[in-house]
């Protein structure tokens, strides 16, 4: 079984104390929903690690734990054998003691588009909602953060993160197999600093009511990092697919950035700003050696790449940054 005393302690020591039992008790629920998977089989890989500590550690500019130089050849290839049993890769790269995990995604990309637009995150309290593997979680606490929550349900994501956290447990990083919906509906004035909700909002049925929550979990002056799917128009237009969207049949509304402006200000989030808007490259989200399945290139029209194969218009994604109301340094101390 997991043990997240470290996770509950850290909360405790910040002003999310008050809802700790909340905090608990999703995860309770959360894990009495794993009646299938292969969780007991990771946790046993993960005590197969080396028991080294790195030469060094860099997360500023990626995440790169120790060097190659650490490792034996043939220490080397055992341990890509044991990370490739976590396979598949989505969100990084990574690098660990010389292995370079070539994820799926070039994370690193999207970060590198909003790291210089957002709030220092130093002494900060964050959340990044459907934080994947952890990987932007690892990359925020360069900035000196106070506590780093990352939350996401998948035991696979949980793993991921877990086999770096064996190696970055200084680091105020922790991560709860939890959606969104498991936490509390509103922290009052001593919520979250910052909230990142980065390829979350177009799976959600209700995107307004995703939003909302998010708001109602940031402290006064707080500041919401929201990143998603977006569709080239007018402030009134949004894409309702009618089945799948690149292939995901989980994709319900991919609005204009100026529909998502429109959504922040009738929640009267303030400061508003586009921060960035890129279209999804063939070189940002593909297959490797450590993501086999399918990708990007799967899901567009093989006679027209700025379409996707169901004809709709191929992955765009905008970084929208905005602020609840109110002062920040009004939420109430630590006990």
């Amino acid at each position: 079984m997991i043990n997240f005393s470290n996770t509950y302690k850290a909360i405790a020591d910040t002003r999310l104390h008050p809802w700790l039992d909340q905090f608990k008790q999703a995860v309770n629920d959360r894990m009495a929903d794993y009646t299938h998977g292969n969780l007991s089989d990771w946790i046993k890989l993960l005590k197969q690690l080396p028991d080294i500590t790195p030469d060094h550690i860099e997360l500023a500019s990626k995440v790169e734990i120790g060097s190659a130089s650490q490792l034996s050849e043939t220490e080397q290839q055992e341990l890509k054998k044991l990370l490739m049993k976590f396979h598949p890769w989505r969100k990084g790269p990574y690098h660990l003691f010389g292995q370079h995990i070539d994820t799926e995604w070039r994370s690193d990309w999207k970060w590198d588009r909003l790291k210089d637009q957002i709030s220092s995150l130093e002494d900060r309290i964050v959340l990044d909602v459907g934080c994947g593997n952890g990987y932007h979680c690892w990359r925020m606490a360069a900035q000196n953060p106070k506590l780093v929550l990352g939350i996401d349900p998948s035991q696979l994501f949980l793993m991921q993160f877990a086999v770096m956290q064996t190696y970055l447990s200084n680091y105020p990083v922790h991560y709860l197999p939890v959606g969104l919906e498991y936490l509390p509906e509103n922290l009052s004035d001593q919520g979250f600093d910052t909230i990142f909700s980065m390829g979350v909002l177009y799976h959600r049925r209700s995107p307004i009511d995703h939003i909302l929550h998010m708001k109602n979990l940031l402290s006064p002056g707080g500041e919401l990092v929201l990143e998603t799917l977006v569709i080239d128009g007018e402030p009134d237009q949004c894409l309702i697919p009618k089945g799948r969207y690149a292939q995901m049949n989980n994709v319900w509304f991919i609005p204009s950035t100026g529909m998502l402006k429109n959504w922040l200000a009738k929640l009267d989030f303030q400061n508003i700003k586009v921060a960035n808007v890129a279209k999804t490259g063939l070189d940002e989200q593909r297959a490797t050696d450590w993501m086999t399945f399918q990708s990007l290139e799967d899901y567009l029209d093989p006679q027209n790449k700025e379409l996707t194969i169901e004809g709709y218009p191929a992955p765009k994604r905008a970084v929208l940054i905005a602020t609840k109301p109110g002062k920040r340094g009004n939420a109430k101390a630590v006990k």
